[in-house]
């Protein structure tokens, strides 16, 4: 759909190239932690921390330890930080670019 659109890819394959604490942070300055952080991951159940209350900085510290544990696919469009596979809301990106 982006390029379709005409909107230039640059993919990043986080599980090769891993995020630093200060990306995982940048990401989520505009919409939280909790946003990338991947609640449903079974990465999550299998570190022992399905049932947990965590906090900002811990699933930082498990984004940093485990990458299947953010969210995909983020996608940086325009300078808004678009989280998961939401299609309305890549239109409605796409929609303010044009």
């Amino acid at each position: 759909m982006l390029l379709q659109n005409g909107v230039g890819l640059e993919e990043r394959d986080f599980f090769k190239e891993l995020f630093t604490e200060g990306e995982i942070r940048a990401l989520a300055q505009d919409v939280g932690v909790s946003q990338i952080f991947a609640r449903r991951s079974p990465s999550l159940k299998q570190l022992g921390f399905a049932d947990q209350e965590l906090t900002d900085e811990k699933m930082i510290e498990l984004m940093l330890q485990e990458p299947k544990l953010v969210r995909r696919p983020l996608v940086n469009l325009g300078g808004k930080l678009l989280v998961g596979a939401n299609l309305k809301a890549v239109e409605a990106a796409l929609a303010e670019l044009s």
